[in-house]
Formats: structure tokens, sequence, C-alpha cells
């Protein structure tokens, strides 16, 4: 599943820069966001067995290329396993309804606690999230991640976390 998500990531990521921002400004070009706090709570699910859960905290920065956000994230299940990374989210509101998508993309280290052993200590989380956005700019969302080595390493079992996140603007 990790390869299929993180290309959706991107073929979606990249139509929407085609489509919105390259006839406009450039493909890539510097733009402003919203700075803001998530924190998401879910449950872990890893080869058939549901394994606990985890609390996982993002800070998406004040800037944009094109349709792709900074981010920089972290987690810690409750079997004390922990995840460090950072990479681009994109985000495509369906007009002014509220209702927004999110993908995101992000590299990062892992350390196994006496959870999952997911084979290598690098480990690529990929996610999507399907929200609401209130007129204030928080937003709540219920959101699919998936963390796997890519094939870096022979044992390669992945770890989905199906939550809910809940994201505050810092402006």
């Amino acid at each position: 599943m990790e390869p299929t998500l993180a290309l959706v990531f991107l073929i979606a990521s990249l139509g929407d820069m085609i489509v919105n921002d390259c006839p406009a400004d450039g493909c890539l070009a510097r733009g402003d966001e919203a700075a803001r706090y998530s924190i998401a709570s879910g449950a872990l699910h890893s080869q058939d067995v549901w394994d606990g859960g985890e609390l996982y905290l993002r800070y998406d920065l004040p800037v944009s290329y094109g349709p792709f956000q900074p981010v920089v994230g972290a987690s810690v299940s409750d079997r004390t396993d922990l995840w460090l990374g950072a990479g681009f989210a994109s985000t495509v509101a369906f007009g002014d309804s509220g209702w927004y998508a999110q993908g995101s993309l992000m590299p990062g280290l892992y350390a196994q606690g006496d959870g999952v052993d997911l084979g290598h200590v690098i480990e690529f989380r990929s996610g999507i999230e399907l929200g609401y956005e209130a007129r204030s700019g928080m937003r709540i969302g219920l959101s699919y991640d998936h963390r796997s080595n890519a094939s870096l390493d022979p044992v390669n079992p992945g770890v989905d976390l199906f939550s809910v996140r809940v994201s505050i603007p810092l402006n």
C-alpha cells in the first residue's frame, strides 16, 4: 500500500501544481500559508493485528512552494516507538465549503521501542486526511497514515495509523 499512497500524493500534487500554480506565479513559486500545530491520536495496525495507539504531533511551516507546504512531525506509540520526520503536505479545498483533502509524504527516522520491527531506521510516512476547516482556520479531520521503509530492508511489514487530527493555526 505504501507506494500507492505516495504515488497518489505525487500525482495529485503535481496535477494541482500544473493547474493552479504554473500559469499564475510559476510552478514552485513561494507563497504564504497558515502555520499550524497539529495533534493526532489513533490506532496502529500492522500485519492484521491492532497494535496499540500513537500520538502524532506536526508543525506546518508558514510557507509553500507551489502546492507543497513543508511540514515536520514526530510520533510516539504506547509501546515507546519513536518516529521523527520532515517532508511536504499538499491541501486541496473543496470550494468555499470548508471541506478539504490533504496528502503528505515525509521521510523520517524510526527508533523501535517494544512495538513492531519495521526493519530499518529510515521509514517513510505517507498519509491522506479528509476534514473540515472552520472560519477560524481550525481544522478537524480523519486521517490515514502508512509508514514503511519502502523496501530498503527485506523486513518491511509497515504500520498503518487511523486517527483524528486537530490542527490549530498560529496566525
